[in-house]
């Protein structure tokens, strides 16, 4: 048989069989496999955490428009219909139209009491008094020209982009976070599995221990309380391997969780992650991480949006002018009859508003003043956290090749110490003693081993160059 003969036969003998039988079994799926870096990118692209973010930006970014569209002219246009017989408003809407007559006035009301020799002066003309009712329509179109806002148009462009830059600093700081918690979760399946397997081999131990000591009652070389102190011991190894089954569950959970997948998704973690130690003094990491750190980065963009809310403040000390063109027209009847026009300019100042504007002053600059404090805390604050994360992975380090020393050493103690009970000169409890040791110690050396793999993460996440290529 040809080597591509073999090849279809084979393919046909093992994987067909299996594609048969997950199509027949509803529900039954492949887990997917995710390496870390797919695991990262996938969650940077489906997190709901970061999609809250996105909308943030998107939101800052509509201020910044916002706040530049206050430079342009702005253009209003509106349709006024009236119908009234007030007298004011009657006489007013005539004029408007273009139709007032002198009998409006109430000429005629005076040259009838001219020609009947009466006097015209006290007589009250009906005409202007008591009209009639007057419709009228007014279409206009008005033109609002900013030119001098005391710089207050464009603090207000400053406040906003300053907060755009925020929001993208913390949107950075969150996908660190994120990249960090994947890991967490990502390395606590890995973690979860040695326990398993640890806890595998204590079951198996422990399942020994129930049948040498059986064995030896029934030889007289041990009591009754031994046989039970055996059979209890296997029951509380059994109940520590169920810890470690959940324990696996609960971070593929977690997994699900941050990669925005539905908890019934099969899912599969790919080969265990270590990230490289970040190089450098403790002063130089701390420089590194006040200049990187995204979370830094965006208390400082706010800080610059409350220094332009300053400038908003005093904006309202200084004179403000603006320039207003206004068309209008006035008929009886919707159309551009009786046009007018209108050209305004306004200067305004407030003189004195009772110490308002300063008062806002001052608390703007009180805001600004709260705000770099905060800052400086919190420079102070990962500036310990990088040192803190730095100690933590050296003595990770450390930790993990002195828990693999302890490891061989309650290896080779329980080696000799269940010799000893199978030849009837130990004791059970130092048998149970000595695997106890034995699994502690590897339970030691698989903790170790995930503490290094966070604390190097929390190091880079706190310097602000944490990302998957940097795993």
């Amino acid at each position: 048989m040809k080597p591509h003969d073999r090849r279809q036969s084979l393919l046909r003998r093992r994987v067909l069989p299996g594609l048969l039988l997950a199509s027949l079994l509803p529900g039954w799926a492949l887990a997917q496999t995710l390496e870390f870096k797919q695991a990262v990118e996938i969650a940077l692209s489906q997190n709901p955490e970061l999609g809250i973010a996105k909308a943030q930006i998107e939101q800052a970014e509509a201020a910044v428009r916002q706040a530049e569209g206050n430079r342009l002219p702005r253009v209003n246009l509106s349709l006024t219909g009236v119908h009234t017989n007030d007298a004011l408003s009657a006489f007013g809407l005539k004029l408007g139209q273009r139709q007032a007559t002198f009998n409006d006035f109430g000429a005629g009301d005076f040259l009838n009491a001219l020609n009947t020799g009466g006097n015209p002066l006290p007589i009250a003309p009906a005409g202007l008094n008591e009209p009639d009712a007057v419709t009228n329509f007014n279409p206009r179109v008005e033109l609002l020209v900013p030119v001098y806002n005391g710089g207050m148009v464009q603090s207000y462009v400053d406040t906003a982009k300053a907060y755009v830059r925020a929001t993208q600093s913390g949107d950075r700081h969150a996908r660190q976070q994120l990249v960090k918690h994947v890991l967490m979760a990502y390395q606590g399946v890995h973690t979860a599995r040695a326990y398993i397997k640890v806890t595998k081999e204590a079951e198996l131990a422990a399942a020994e221990y129930v049948r040498i000591t059986e064995n030896l009652h029934k030889q007289g070389m041990a009591v009754k309380s031994d046989v039970l102190s055996a059979k209890v011991n296997l029951e509380e190894v059994r109940i520590k391997a169920t810890e470690a089954r959940n324990a696996e569950a609960a971070a593929l959970d977690q997994l699900h969780l941050l990669l925005g997948k539905p908890l019934e998704e099969p899912l599969d973690v790919g080969a265990q992650v270590l990230p490289g130690m970040l190089d450098g003094t403790d002063i130089e990491l701390r420089s590194r991480a006040r200049e990187n750190h995204a979370g830094l980065q965006a208390m400082r963009h706010q800080v610059d949006a409350a220094g332009a809310q300053v400038n908003v403040a005093r904006a309202g000390k200084k004179p403000q002018f603006n320039v207003m063109v206004k068309q209008d027209w006035n008929s009886d009847s919707v159309g551009f009859d009786a046009g007018s026009y209108t050209v305004a300019g306004v200067l305004s100042w407030t003189a004195f508003d009772g110490g308002s504007s300063n008062a806002g002053i001052d608390r703007a600059e009180a805001q600004r003043g709260e705000l770099l404090a905060k800052l400086r805390q919190a420079e102070d604050g990962v500036g310990y956290q990088v040192t803190e994360a730095k100690r933590k992975a050296l003595e990770a380090e450390t930790r993990i090749a002195a828990r693999g020393v302890a490891v061989e050493q309650a290896t080779e103690a329980q080696r000799l110490v269940k010799k000893r009970y199978e030849n009837g000169v130990g004791t059970l409890i130092e048998l149970l003693a000595a695997q106890a040791q034995l699994d502690k110690a590897r339970a030691d050396q698989i903790a170790a081993q995930y503490d290094l793999a966070v604390n190097r993460a929390e190091l880079k996440r706190a310097a602000g160059v944490l990302a998957a290529e940097q795993i």
